[in-house]
């Protein structure tokens, strides 16, 4: 069945692979949303149709959330405790259930050994206005609605053209320290056609093997 695909902040890297590996594996209508169409690249008039808007603004993000049948929320944003409650009541609204939702490493001081403590130091662990802080009281958002989220939490992201990823469930330690944009996009690819398995989840994601105290390319 085509499913039509909402996501929002198509233009950052992460969607661009997403996009791509859901053009070539599904036959899904893509909406991509975006406060920035001219920077989209993976158009395919037939499949895509570009919705100019802003998470910030309900009434704009209402009118694309009802258009479809799933959401992806790649975002980066000080305000992203504020859009993901955005995003939520939007979906309550127009009845959609599946989101999976793009936020970081860290979040639940999940990272191990002094790779954690790197981690905490570089993205501000432990403080509330940090950029850790802000993520996670984003997902806090998600994790407490009654949608069918899943949660992916990256490695440090390398833009490596590889496919080659690992996955460790919340209440589990934190594995390696850097995975690929690529897999990351082709992850929320899989999850978006088999949401049945993900639903409810919250996952990091790393490139097996690449366990240190930070990644090896910093």
């Amino acid at each position: 069945m085509t499913k039509q695909i909402l996501i929002l902040g198509a233009t950052g890297q992460i969607a661009g692979h997403a996009i791509k590996a859901l053009l070539e594996n599904s036959n899904d209508h893509l909406l991509l949303f975006t406060r920035h169409p001219q920077h989209l690249t993976n158009i395919n008039e037939d499949r895509t149709t570009v919705i100019k808007g802003d998470t910030l603004k309900p009434g704009e993000l209402d009118a694309a959330v009802a258009q479809a049948d799933a959401v992806y929320a790649n975002l980066r944003n000080p305000e992203i405790a504020q859009q993901a409650r955005n995003i939520v009541q939007a979906m309550y609204k127009c009845g959609v259930k599946q989101l999976v939702w793009i936020s970081s490493i860290g979040i639940y001081d999940e990272v191990p050994g002094k790779f954690g403590e790197w981690n905490n130091a570089e993205l501000g662990g432990g403080q509330t206005d940090s950029y850790l802080g802000t993520y996670r009281q984003a997902a806090d958002v998600v994790t407490n609605s009654d949608l069918d989220y899943t949660i992916i939490r990256p490695a440090w992201l390398t833009n490596k053209d590889e496919v080659d990823y690992e996955t460790t469930e919340r209440g589990q330690s934190f594995k390696g320290t850097e995975v690929s944009r690529k897999s990351i996009g082709n992850f929320v690819a899989k999850i978006l056609e088999n949401p049945v398995l993900y639903a409810r989840k919250d996952f990091g994601v790393d490139k097996p093997g690449t366990d240190g105290d930070k990644p090896a390319w910093y």
